[in-house]
């Protein structure tokens, strides 16, 4: 494992050299300059920091998040945090729309692919105007470069994941397949699939085979991105522009398509979704960040005694390649008091200690050089069956529209599913809403 960790700053600077895309005009009021925000001084004056998190509505999170605020609060005891809550669907318009109406947050934990957005909105900030250099050179740099826009870093990333294949071992052996063996290929997959949609729950409910999301959320679009990088595809391509006519991304709708015609895959499923159908031992096999294991092990803990992972399936003429996927910090500027606060907040927050409490319940890897080794990393029982995931992360384009375009390819997996499009018409109908957003 502690190679594997190692590999990550080779695998992530391959990720990150078509992390920028497409280049946004650069119109705005030019951002500080890296220590502008008088980096190491403390708030003398109480100050709270408004700190838009969706996951602290999210079981098997809530108690992490509580303790962090009570535990920043008592080593600062002049700084408060106050949550800003919405669903993870609803959280980027929530903090949009507060900003609209002059209520603008401090900070914000979300994904890397909402990073554009916010720039674009003009509301968050470089991170070096918040925090040290010597803070962010402890970072993996390639991890900051796929967080950056024009250069500079819009968001800090947390902890990373390839999309992985979680599948359940008791499930696998009474199908009578081995349990030590799980798919390497999009047709073995099906061929287990056929066996193991014919189980039944001890109470009767139908056990589904093979889960991938499809529901009408951002990242769900990520996640059929990662499924089209199995096939050998891409949906972008290094400049940004828009790469549906491959084989490979019909290939990809195909199997949708065919997943749900069997009976397969649960449709219009969210991630959560999927999670809770594994976790009630209702699904085999599905696709999720390393960290989902977590929203499972809440609605059931003795998942860990039947969970395992694998690397993505390979299909078509591809090798099973995915995308990187990290949580991120979001930093905005509310004045010189609020990003004092802000700094001493985020660097609590990424700190070994904080870190090993949060990825003992959630496997993940720490962007942080210094946490490579972290025991709770190295030892990881989740992680290890998805190991050679890494090695198979791939580019994925960043342009200021890409949660748009996601949800355009949850359009395009909902059309040819329960919409019952041909896939060639649902790849046309995709291709001209695609290039819309990209003009």
């Amino acid at each position: 494992m502690k190679k594997i960790i190692a590999l990550l700053l080779t695998i992530v600077m391959v990720f990150s050299l078509a992390a920028c895309g497409k280049p946004t005009p650069n119109t705005k009021t030019p951002s500080p300059s890296p220590g502008d925000a008088t980096q190491g001084a403390i708030p003398t004056e109480p100050v709270t920091l408004k700190f838009a998190n969706y996951a602290i509505l999210e079981t098997g999170y809530e108690d992490f998040w509580n303790g962090v605020k009570e535990d920043f609060e008592k080593k600062y005891e002049n700084i408060t945090i106050e949550w800003v809550t919405a669903p993870y669907g609803e959280i980027v318009n929530q903090v949009i729309n507060m900003a609209g109406g002059g209520d603008k947050v401090d900070i914000l934990f979300g994904e890397i692919g909402w990073t554009p957005v916010f720039e674009d909105a003009g509301l968050s900030v470089p991170v070096d105007t918040i925090l040290s250099e010597e803070f962010l050179d402890d970072f993996y740099p390639a991890m900051l470069e796929a967080c950056s826009i024009n250069g500079r870093p819009y968001a800090l990333p947390m902890y990373v994941s390839p999309f992985v294949l979680y599948y359940n071992k008791d499930l696998f052996t009474k199908a009578g397949l081995d349990p030590e063996k799980p798919p390497k290929t999009y047709d073995e997959m099906l061929d287990m699939a056929e066996k193991l949609s014919k189980l039944k729950t001890a109470d009767g409910n139908k056990v589904y085979a093979f889960g991938q999301t499809t529901a009408s959320v951002p990242i769900s679009g990520a996640a059929l991105t990662a499924m089209v990088y199995n096939f050998g595809g891409r949906v972008l391509t290094d400049d940004g522009e828009l790469d549906a006519d491959s084989k490979a991304f019909k290939q990809t709708f195909e199997m949708i398509k065919l997943l749900d015609e069997k009976g397969y895959n649960p449709q219009n499923a969210k991630l959560k979704d999927l999670r809770n159908l594994f976790a009630l031992g209702q699904l085999a096999m599905y696709y999720d960040q390393s960290w989902g294991y977590n929203g499972a092990s809440t609605i059931n803990p003795d998942i860990k005694n039947f969970t395992a992972s694998a690397p993505p399936l390979a299909g078509g003429d591809g090798s099973g390649e995915s995308i990187l996927q990290a949580a991120t910090l979001v930093l905005m500027d509310n004045g010189t008091a609020q990003k004092q606060a802000l700094r001493l907040l985020v660097e609590y927050l990424v700190s070994a200690e904080v870190l090993n409490d949060f990825l003992a319940i959630t496997p993940a890897y720490p962007a942080r050089q210094s946490m490579k080794d972290l025991e709770v990393i190295t030892k990881s029982e989740i992680l290890k069956g998805a190991k050679d995931s890494l090695d198979k992360t791939m580019p994925s384009a960043f342009v200021p529209t890409l949660n748009d375009i996601n949800l355009e390819l949850c359009t395009l997996a909902q059309s040819v599913t329960v919409g019952g499009k041909s896939v060639e018409q649902g790849i046309a109908d995709f291709k001209t809403a695609a290039q819309a957003l990209l003009e």
